[in-house]
């Protein structure tokens, strides 16, 4: 193999329908030497499809780290792979960034293939502003972690975009509306481009409604687009003013507890404003 040729496709593959692949797509996973994808069985669904032949290997978060030698020695050998994911644009809430630096430092070109993206796909379709968008991916499991990241986002002007399973749509929701109000417009999609694909819009209270009256709101996968702040919150301000002034003469964790006496806020609310205002006093 000559290693001019050697080529790392960053494949976008369906979110749902397997009509919804570029002819290119389709042609590069035709022609590499080798593919890397997420689930070697779902892919498989989609290569039978499209009579697509070339040797499949699983390329996943559990065996990254071990793999990435072997494949970085086939690339450096002249190898042209693909790597895909379980759906949509990879490394995108998905495993693969570390191969994709390594072959570049290493001069092997990398190639992005576009195509469908769940985040975009539920982003032009949400009504929501969005010239200028966050993407979140995935909030932490716990409660605890979750409310805290939902914490740090309140005055983002920015429409935010997260993903979502199943499984926790509906606590995450609760948490949303406990944290940003349940008036925030916001916008959930369910099962993109798929047989059942839903949009849920309004507020977050009117989208928990409807949900908790849809017999099959729990299955699938879900993207959440919530319209941003439109200005920050007054006491969220004086949250970061007290902070800023305690932070100064005691531990974060200390001042937190001290202002949410005073304030009547969130404990956990006025650690994160203390974080903010300590980034803000190095930036000066």
């Amino acid at each position: 193999m000559n290693r001019k040729n050697a080529t790392l496709f960053i494949v976008a593959t369906p979110i749902g329908n397997l009509a919804d692949i570029t002819l290119r797509a389709v042609d590069v996973l035709k022609d590499v030497d080798l593919i890397l994808a997420e689930d070697t069985r779902r892919a498989s669904i989609l290569l039978r499809h499209w009579d697509i032949r070339a040797p499949v290997r699983s390329f996943h978060q559990h065996n990254e780290a071990a793999r990435l030698p072997s494949l970085l020695r086939r690339l450096g050998g002249g190898a042209r792979m693909a790597l895909i994911s379980d759906a949509g644009t990879p490394l995108i809430s998905d495993p693969g960034y570390r191969l994709v630096r390594r072959a570049r430092e290493q001069g092997i070109t990398v190639t992005p293939v576009p195509g469908p993206s769940a985040a975009i796909a539920a982003l032009s379709a949400s009504g929501q502003p969005a010239a200028r968008f966050c993407f979140e991916g995935f909030l932490p499991a716990t409660a605890e972690a979750r409310r805290r990241r939902l914490n740090s986002l309140q005055d983002e002007p920015r429409t935010l975009v997260f993903y979502e399973s199943s499984h926790r749509i509906s606590a995450t929701l609760e948490a949303m509306a406990s944290v940003f109000g349940g008036q925030r417009p916001a916008t959930v999609a369910r099962e993109i481009s798929k047989r059942f694909e839903t949009f849920y819009g309004g507020t977050l209270a009117e989208i928990l409604t409807a949900m908790a009256a849809c017999d099959h709101h729990r299955k699938g996968e879900f993207v959440i687009i919530l319209s941003g702040a439109t200005a920050p919150r007054p006491e969220s301000r004086r949250v970061e003013e007290i902070m800023a002034l305690l932070s100064a003469e005691m531990p974060l964790k200390r001042a937190s507890r001290i202002a949410s006496q005073i304030l009547g806020a969130n404990r956990n609310e006025c650690y994160e404003a203390g974080v903010k205002a300590k980034r803000k006093g190095r930036s000066r």
